[in-house]
């Protein structure tokens, strides 16, 4: 079933809160260092695992070799925090730039990429922008705009600049059910590609990402702790599929910035279809909806060719 009713929430008295330790929080400077390397084995595996790439498609399965340039996206596997599992939240995420208790509850909600030039790497992760939403209306969310600018060493400036945008929620309050937001506006589709991301899709990409956030893996935690039917298939796999299509369907492309937004979650088992469409003779509009048409998240391509 693919079809869904989104979690909502009740009214909710902030009074509970300790507005004046979140406050501090936010105040607090937080940075994070991570270097890692491009090692063709782990980029074969993420290879495997996307549809594009894992020679299903009618084009023959390609590993790559030292010295491949790094594809678009292909970073998201490479440059997570490595922390023990005693560390990590109840929810099986990293602490990192995560607000105090109780929002534990984590959303992926959308962010930016920017292309300069090759990557061979380190990365400098800092938190951008810290902002309170819904407080007043009873709905408190934090939002945790982090950003990573990856360098090649013996270079000053960073070859790729990600901005990504995590929600969280407060995890003491009780779920009601809301319709899922409509996307309108979208241009006709010029391309698509569908696909079905499977639990060992999401087994994969967790591995790969070395992210335990149970709401990819755990039924029971997916449907009685978050309120969903299913378990979510991720967030930045979902939009790394949008910059895999326009890729897919232009070789020749050189992408220079990509925005996205994930607007109703897609589920595990579910056929997904990516759509496309070139807007601009730089530009290309994307979109993920599964196979009733809802849209599950968008993005704006701006590419060269």
């Amino acid at each position: 079933m693919c079809s869904w009713t989104r979690p909502a929430r009740r009214f909710l008295s902030t009074s509970f809160l300790d507005l004046q330790a979140l406050d501090a929080w936010i105040a607090s400077p937080k940075s994070l260092v991570l270097t890692d390397t491009f090692h063709s084995n782990h980029l074969s595996d993420l290879y495997i695992t996307l549809p594009t790439r894992d020679g299903t498609r009618g084009r023959p399965f390609t590993s790559p070799v030292e010295g491949t340039p790094l594809g678009f996206g292909h970073h998201l596997a490479f440059f997570h925090p490595r922390n023990p599992e005693a560390s990590l939240r109840t929810d099986g995420t990293d602490a990192d730039f995560c607000p105090p208790e109780p929002f534990s509850r984590r959303m992926w909600a959308g962010g930016t990429m920017t292309w300069n030039r090759d990557l061979r790497a380190a990365a400098v992760s800092t938190v951008a922008k810290i902002e309170k939403k819904g407080f007043e209306a009873g709905n408190p969310m934090i939002f945790v705009k982090q950003r990573i600018e990856v360098t090649v060493e013996g270079r000053s400036e960073p070859g790729m600049v990600e901005e990504r945008t995590h929600v969280y929620q407060p995890s003491v309050t009780s779920i009601w059910k809301r319709l899922p937001r409509p996307v309108n506006d979208l241009p006709k589709s010029e391309f698509s590609l569908s696909y079905t991301p499977t639990l060992t899709t999401l087994f994969r990409f967790s591995a790969l990402t070395f992210n335990g956030h149970h709401i990819h893996l755990d039924k029971d935690y997916a449907q009685k702790v978050e309120g969903y039917q299913e378990r979510l298939v991720h967030g930045p796999l979902t939009a790394l599929m949008l910059l895999e299509s326009l890729i897919y369907h232009r070789p020749g492309a050189q992408l220079r910035a990509f925005s996205y937004r994930a607007h109703n979650p897609i589920f595990v088992n579910c056929a997904a279809t990516i759509h496309g469409a070139i807007v601009a003779k730089d530009k290309a509009n994307l979109w993920c909806e599964n196979d009733e048409g809802l849209v599950g998240m968008t993005g704006v391509i701006q590419f060269d060719e």
